[in-house]
């Protein structure tokens, strides 16, 4: 084969990238692509990032001789308009599993069809790609203890190396890296490739150790911040795996890694993940506009919720344990509908996507694939468990900084003219 082109998506990586390899193998000119899709606006925070790892992934494939070329408007359209241009024979792209990925999908079969273009998809999104375990029923696993078994006992595929040299034909127009215009979080990471493997390896030599004994910490700094950089792919899952499980710790890492791959399998067959609840709902949900923008704000008058909410607004990240005691406070405590948080959460989180972040709002509101359907997080015994010390609400509610570890989680206990002087608000809810 002459010509090639491997459409990136997020999959913006050249190490452990399926597509690109083989792509470079099989053909003797490549051509990276990353189509800008205008149908689907990405919020700010995700813009900024993206931008940043398209700029990192562009600067890898120059290095390797290549570029990557940048379109705007439909993926298929614009796939089909470059391989005319540089008389492509076959199309490369990474599989996903969102409802748009298989609208895409389905467009660029139709399409390659048309003028007879090979159309290869490729695995990497996940370390064990979705369609590749299944329960002895049939079907896929709607339950994570049995799927995580299946996921630790099969055998992954080998990482690819990245390419050396990226040969590749001439074109009319590159195009331009969009903008990395800031977004509404200040304190959001930096994006790309470089950043990605320098983290993991930073965070895999100092902290994968203690990792499953403080990963719930939530003033300790122990969980990865790896999320975003495996949502846009600037870190294969599967190089993160490999190179974390043989270590100490390395087990309870791969466990997260495992449920990540669950909500990916989950969203394969149930594509209406982000709007169609998996199962009843425990109770119908209550309309309160004004309880859901003190949720959003931050401003709940319970600390650890707030602490949440505000990290969320400041960093476009949350911690995980933090993650499930704000759901668990608008849906179970505040009978809010969780599609009303996953879309907050999807407007403001670097990593969020659909599978994930549907996948554990529906978990945590008992609508999805949770065993345990009924369970509360309650928002008093979590931070005594979790942030006894109240390290996390004095960094992000800078209101309770003075109170002490016997205040800070129930600032309502004090004195009414203390708490006024504090400048916080009274709980929106009753807790206990």
């Amino acid at each position: 084969m002459d010509t090639a082109i491997v459409v990136f998506t997020r999959d913006l990586r050249v190490h452990d990238n399926p597509a690109l390899h083989r792509a470079c193998a099989r053909a003797r000119q490549v051509v990276p692509l990353f189509v800008a899709d205008p149908a689907i606006a990405a919020p700010p925070n995700r813009a900024r990032f993206l931008a940043q790892s398209l700029a990192v992934l562009r600067e890898e494939l120059r290095q390797r001789g290549g570029d990557l070329v940048i379109r705007r408007g439909d993926p298929a359209a614009e796939v089909i308009t470059l391989a005319r241009e540089v008389t492509a024979g076959a199309v490369y792209i990474a599989d996903d599993v969102s409802g748009y990925a298989a609208r895409r999908r389905r467009a660029l079969e139709r399409e390659c069809a048309r003028q007879r273009l090979d159309l290869l998809i490729t695995p990497g999104l996940t370390v064990v790609p979705p369609g590749e375990l299944a329960p002895a029923g049939g079907g896929h696993y709607r339950v994570f203890t049995p799927y995580w078994r299946a996921w630790r006992g099969t055998r992954w595929r080998q990482p690819c190396p990245a390419p050396g040299t990226i040969r590749m034909p001439a074109v009319r127009h590159a195009g331009q890296v969009p903008a990395a215009r800031h977004g509404p979080s200040p304190g959001l990471a930096a994006g790309g490739e470089h950043a990605a493997r320098q983290r993991f390896a930073s965070w895999r030599d100092s902290c994968l150790a203690g990792y499953p004994g403080r990963r719930d910490d939530l003033d300790g700094g122990q969980t990865s911040r790896l999320s975003a950089y495996l949502r846009f792919g600037c870190l294969s899952p599967l190089e993160a795996a490999a190179g974390a499980l043989d270590r100490p710790g390395g087990e309870e890492f791969c466990r997260q890694l495992a449920w990540r791959d669950f909500f990916y399998q989950v969203t394969a067959a149930e594509p209406d993940i982000a709007r169609k609840d998996h199962r009843a709902a425990p109770a119908a949900w209550r309309r309160d506009p004004d309880a859901l923008e003190a949720w959003r704000a931050g401003l709940t008058g319970i600390p650890i919720v707030d602490a949440g909410m505000r990290q969320l607004a400041a960093e476009g990240f949350m911690h995980n344990r933090a993650r499930m005691i704000t759901a668990s406070f608008l849906t179970r405590t505040l009978g809010i509908d969780w599609r009303d948080g996953y879309r907050h959460f999807g407007a403001l989180l670097a990593d969020g996507d659909v599978a994930n972040n549907a996948g554990n709002w529906q978990w945590i509101a008992g609508t999805g694939h949770n065993t345990r359907p009924h369970q509360v997080m309650n928002p008093l015994r979590q931070p005594r468990r979790f942030d006894p010390p109240g390290g996390y609400v004095r960094r992000y509610v800078p209101e309770l900084a003075g109170l002490g570890p016997d205040r800070i989680h129930a600032p309502w206990t004090l004195d009414g003219g203390y708490r006024r002087r504090l400048g916080y608000p009274e709980p929106v809810v009753e807790v206990s």
